[in-house]
């Protein structure tokens, strides 16, 4: 794979590369203009100089012309023969510039003596009267100026470019800082932190934001350990019962009958399946793997069963009377697990009487589960929806509750846009509340 350079190298690359063309072009453009200034000045110098040898030479006449300077000439012409009438040192011996209309060259070569810019005059006579003017001095500080701009185009690029990696340098020197720091953090330790530069700017805002993800990291394998260790203990327990239980009926068959041996093994066995069945939930909902077919699905239905299971184990009174019919938008099956884990919730904690009910309120179902059991304090009624977390840890295990269950109700809620919480009943125990979206009108 191909390595891309680094952030420095480019930032340095494209300014420097976007300071040299801006240079370039700004260079050609002062070129440009200097020459069209230098050249327009010469132009009419030349027409002044053509004007005034014209007046010259009508009030003193062509041969009273005086002599010039190497750097400019003038020349005389008769209009009507064509022919040269008088001319300075300099054209004594070449042709005639202008021809009888007066027309010129902007531009004529004088070999040796170099370019000279050219005008013509007509004299008021029959004589047109031809300047010029060299271009050397022009030539020679375009030269200069250009010779300059060569040398100080790629001189600055090379200042902006120092400029821009050392300045890049500098402040990249905090990301790098960071990145160390973060590479020195390891799976078995995430206690470790950025250094926060306290800047206020993007650098400051990235520590933060790098330590919030360290910590989230820290708690979700702290929470991860504990699970994993709350787990573990909880498949022990169980196990433990089931391993005890064969060894006494091997060595003592006399002291388990097939049938305790048999009760045991199911009721275990159960313990187990809810347990492992619940963990599972747990962990594709964290894997964000938790499917939902959607369906929809009476939830009075779902009520009454769950009422008539109720009754069928007879240790509780059960009443499904403020059950009313509500059917939801939810995945069946986890619907009925949510209901399920909120049911047997409140026949463990009951005292004698456990009270469905369901209704459509603020434009969501909400299933209630009511127990006249002791309730729970109110500083202690979100901490019940934690994995593993039992209020009554001995009397809640020997009753078969596992401490997920409404864990799981929370999570099947939340992913379906609903919620779920406790309250205190009106029968004095406890009210769990489960809230599901509505099913679409027909």
């Amino acid at each position: 794979m191909r390595r891309r350079a680094g952030i420095r190298t480019r930032i340095t690359a494209v300014s420097v590369g976007a300071v040299a063309l801006a240079l370039v072009i700004g260079a050609i453009g002062f070129w440009l203009t200097l020459r069209s200034s230098l050249y327009g000045q010469l132009d009419l110098a030349t027409r002044q100089d053509a004007a005034a040898f014209a007046a010259q030479a009508d009030d003193v006449g062509p041969e009273a012309l005086p002599e010039v300077d190497d750097d400019r000439f003038w020349q005389l012409i008769g209009r009507d023969s064509g022919s040269i009438v008088a001319a300075s040192d300099l054209l004594e011996d070449l042709s005639p510039i202008a021809d009888r209309e007066g027309n010129v060259p902007p531009f004529v070569s004088l070999g040796d003596d170099g370019v000279f810019a050219v005008a013509a005059e007509r004299e008021s006579g029959d004589v047109i009267v031809v300047a010029g003017r060299s271009t050397t001095t022009i030539e020679e500080t375009l030269g200069s100026v250009a010779t300059l701009l060569t040398i100080a185009v790629p001189l600055i690029a090379l200042i902006v470019g120092i400029t821009t990696w050392v300045a890049v340098g500098r402040a990249l020197a905090p990301v790098e800082r960071m990145r160390r720091q973060v590479d020195a953090v390891t799976a078995s330790d995430l206690s470790q932190r950025v250094e926060d530069p306290r800047t206020g700017d993007e650098l400051g805002r990235l520590a933060h934001t790098l330590n919030d993800m360290l910590a989230r990291l820290e708690d979700s394998q702290r929470a991860q350990r504990r699970f994993i260790s709350d787990a573990s203990h909880e498949l022990k327990s169980p196990l433990a019962v089931l391993r005890q239980y064969a060894e006494v009926a091997a060595a003592h068959p006399d002291r388990v009958t097939a049938s305790e041996l048999t009760e045991t093994v199911l009721d275990e066995g159960q313990r187990l399946e809810r347990l492992v069945q619940g963990m599972l939930v747990l962990a594709r909902a964290d894997e964000h793997a938790l499917t939902i077919t959607a369906v929809d699905v009476d939830l009075d239905d779902v009520l009454y069963a769950e009422a008539q299971r109720l009754r069928a184990l007879g240790k509780v009174e059960t009443d499904a009377s403020a059950v009313r019919p509500v059917r939801v938008h939810a995945d069946a099956g986890l619907v009925r697990q949510a209901l399920r884990n909120l049911v047997d919730n409140a026949a463990r904690h009951a005292s004698a009487r456990v009270v469905l009910a369901s209704e459509v309120a603020d434009g969501m179902a909400l299933v209630t589960v009511d127990d006249d059991g002791p309730g729970v304090p109110a500083d202690q009624r979100e901490r019940v929806f934690e994995r593993f977390v039992r209020l009554d840890d001995a009397r809640s295990r020997d009753a078969g509750g596992s401490g997920l269950g409404l864990a799981i109700v929370r999570e099947i809620a939340v992913r379906h846009g609903g919620g779920a919480r406790i309250v205190e009943s009106p029968f004095g125990g406890a009210r769990a509340e489960l809230r599901l979206p509505l099913a679409p009108a027909d």
